[in-house]
C-alpha cells in the first residue's frame, strides 16, 4: 500500500495516531492540574515505565492540557551531561519575562526575575541580557547550596504566577538521569511550594528507578508525587491501535494478523507502532494479512536492531554487554544480581560497579532488592541475535 498514506508513526517520542489506553492517567493529571489551578492541594506526578511504553508522548499530551487550562508549561529533557540548573534557568526566565509583560505592574514578578538573577550568579550559568539588566535580591536564592535555592527560586516562581492569576506546569523528561542532590533539590523545591499552596506543579516521566531514587533523596517523596505505572497496552487497547488508524483509511487487519503482531510485540506501543508500520508498507490491502505481518517483522526487527535497539547498544563498553548479555541468557524476567554475577565468574566487588553503571545508563533497574531487569523491552531478544556465539568464560 502506499507508504506516503501509512499512518503509523514509529519513532522517539512521536505522538501515534491514536493514543489508547492512557485515559486513567490523564485524567489524574487533569484533575490535578484543576485543583492547583483554583488553589486546591494536589500532588504532582512522575509517569513511570520502561522504554517504549509512550511516556513521553503522555508528558506531552499533559503539557497540552495544562496550556489549554491556562498554565504557563514548560518541557524539558534532563540529558545525562547537563546539570539540572543549566535545563532549568532558560525556561524560568521565559516564564517569567511572560509574567512581566502582561498587563499591569507586579511586583511579584519583578521579585521572581530578582530572585532568578541571584540564583544564575550564584550558580554561575549564563542566561543572556538577563545578568545584565535586572538586579539579584540579595539573601534570595544565593546560599550556594542548591536545595536551600532552588527552593527559594521555585517559592518566587510560584508567587508571581499565583499573582497574575496563572499557574506553572514544568513537565520534565528522564529525570532518572538528575543526580542524587539534584533530585533531592527538586523534591524539596515542590515541597516548600506545596506548603505554600502556590500553583506551581511538576510532572515528570522516568524509568522505574525512578521510585527508589526518589525515596533515597527525600523519605517524604511518596507525599509530594503520584507515580503512576505506564505499562504495556491491554489487548484490546493494542488492537485499537492498530485498527483505528486503519480504518479510516480504508483498511482492515484479519484476525490472524491481530494475534501476531500482538505476540511479537507483547503490547508495548513503540513496537505496535513498528510493526503496524512495516505491515502496511507489506501489505496489498484492504485487508493486512498474516504474511503480511511476518514480512513485515524481518523488517521491524532489522529497524528496531538498527535504531531502537543498537543506538543503546553501542554506548555500552565490552565488560556492560558481557554483563547484559548474561542477563538476557536467563529470559526476560526480573533475575537474582547474584546468579548474573555467578554465571560470569565474577566476585561481587566487581559486578556490582558493572551493575551501577548500568544502571545509570538507564539500561538496567532493581525492581525488588537483589534483582536486576531490562528497561528495554525485548532487549534480551536483541542481545540474543547480536552476540549469538556468547558463553560466560569469554
Amino acid at each position: 500500500m502506499d507508504p506516503i498514506r501509512n499512518p503509523f508513526s514509529p519513532g522517539a517520542g512521536t505522538p501515534p495516531p491514536e493514543l489508547v489506553g492512557r485515559d486513567t492517567m490523564l485524567r489524574q493529571a487533569e484533575i490535578a492540574l484543576g485543583r492547583i489551578r483554583i488553589g486546591r492541594p494536589a500532588k504532582s506526578m512522575v509517569l513511570v515505565g520502561l522504554r517504549g511504553v509512550g511516556k513521553t508522548v503522555l508528558l506531552y499530551r499533559i503539557r497540552d492540557r495544562a496550556e489549554q487550562a491556562g498554565y504557563k508549561a514548560l518541557m524539558i529533557e534532563a540529558p545525562e551531561d547537563r546539570t539540572l540548573v543549566e535545563l532549568l534557568v532558560p525556561p524560568l526566565r521565559r516564564v517569567l519575562l511572560s509574567l512581566d509583560a502582561m498587563a499591569g505592574f507586579s511586583e511579584k514578578v519583578k521579585r521572581g526575575l530578582r530572585v532568578l538573577r541571584s540564583f544564575v550568579s550564584t550558580a554561575r550559568v549564563k542566561s543572556g541580557d538577563l545578568e545584565l539588566s535586572i538586579e539579584p535580591e540579595a539573601g534570595a536564592a544565593d546560599s550556594g547550596i542548591l536545595e536551600s535555592d532552588l527552593g527559594a527560586l521555585f517559592v518566587a516562581l510560584g508567587e508571581a504566577a499565583a499573582d497574575r492569576g496563572t499557574a506553572v506546569a514544568l513537565c520534565i523528561d528522564e529525570i532518572q538521569y538528575l543526580s542524587q542532590e539534584e533530585l533531592g533539590a527538586l523534591i524539596m523545591a515542590i515541597h516548600q511550594v506545596a506548603q505554600r499552596n502556590l500553583p506551581l506543579v511538576v510532572v515528570a516521566a522516568a524509568l522505574p528507578q525512578i521510585v527508589a531514587l526518589a525515596g533515597k533523596s527525600k523519605s517524604y517523596a511518596e507525599r509530594l508525587f503520584d507515580f503512576p505505572r505506564v505499562g504495556a497496552l491491554e489487548p484490546g487497547d493494542a488492537r485499537e491501535a492498530l485498527e483505528g488508524p486503519a480504518h479510516s483509511l480504508g483498511v482492515g487487519f484479519a484476525e490472524a494478523a491481530l494475534e501476531e503482531v500482538a505476540r511479537v510485540t507483547e503490547g508495548y506501543p513503540y513496537f505496535l507502532q513498528q510493526w503496524g508500520y512495516e505491515t502496511w508498507n507489506a501489505g496489498a490491502g484492504p485487508v493486512l494479512t498474516l504474511d503480511d505481518v511476518r514480512a513485515a517483522s524481518v523488517a521491524a526487527v532489522r529497524n528496531l536492531d538498527e535504531g531502537f535497539f543498537g543506538v543503546r547498544f553501542e554506548r555500552l563498553t565490552p565488560r556492560e554487554k558481557n554483563y547484559l548479555r548474561a542477563l538476557a541468557s536467563f529470559g526476560p524476567r526480573p533475575q537474582r544480581s547474584g546468579d548474573i554475577g555467578a554465571l560470569l565468574q565474577l566476585p561481587a566487588n566487581s559486578a556490582a560497579p558493572l551493575r551501577n553503571s548500568l544502571i545509570r545508563k538507564g539500561m538496567i533497574y532493581s525492581p525488588a532488592h537483589g534483582d536486576t531487569a531490562f528497561t528495554v523491552p525485548l532487549f534480551d531478544q536483541f542481545l540474543i541475535r547480536v552476540m549469538p556465539d556468547w558463553n560466560p568464560g569469554n
